[in-house]
């Protein structure tokens, strides 16, 4: 069925049913999705403190202390001195949490992999090539938020 042009609000929420179908696929470790982006965030950033953690995810110091603590007991991250300030508690990941997001990370893949084997070949390239071009963009941003806020100032 050939759908006609789309506008950058059919795109989003394209985007927000894809994003959603894959990430509701994974399922190991039980995790919430707050759970899984901090465990993630720690694997992709190294050990963090409890402000800097709900800060990054968008919530509150006293909750983000609820998460890392039921993350504790799963045996999924651990807290430490940090070694640069004795007063204060890092946060990280462990080798289980490493583990857990390895096998989410692979049933997410394999939703994905599901989604597109209904494509066409053409589908597949163009969403690839779109997929690819998208993260390019993020990543570019993320690495240079700075200079984007002195612009957005100037």
């Amino acid at each position: 069925m050939d759908m006609p042009t789309q506008g950058p609000d059919d795109l989003i929420l394209a985007v927000e049913d894809m994003v959603r179908y894959v990430r509701h696929s994974a399922r190991s470790g039980g995790l919430s999705t707050a759970a899984s982006s901090t465990l993630a965030r720690l694997n992709r950033e190294g050990p963090r403190r409890l402000t800097e953690l709900a800060r990054a995810e968008g919530v509150s110091q006293p909750n983000m202390t609820q998460l890392v603590t039921r993350l504790e007991r799963a045996g999924l991250a651990e807290r430490a001195a940090d070694a640069s300030d004795g007063r204060g508690v890092l946060v990280a990941v462990t080798p289980a949490g490493l583990e857990v997001l390895a096998r989410r990370r692979a049933e997410r893949a394999a939703a994905l992999r599901l989604l597109m084997d209904d494509m066409t070949g053409p589908e597949r390239q163009a969403t690839t090539t779109a997929l690819l071009a998208l993260a390019r963009v993020i990543h570019n941003r993320q690495e240079t938020p700075q200079e984007a806020s002195e612009e957005d100032r100037a």
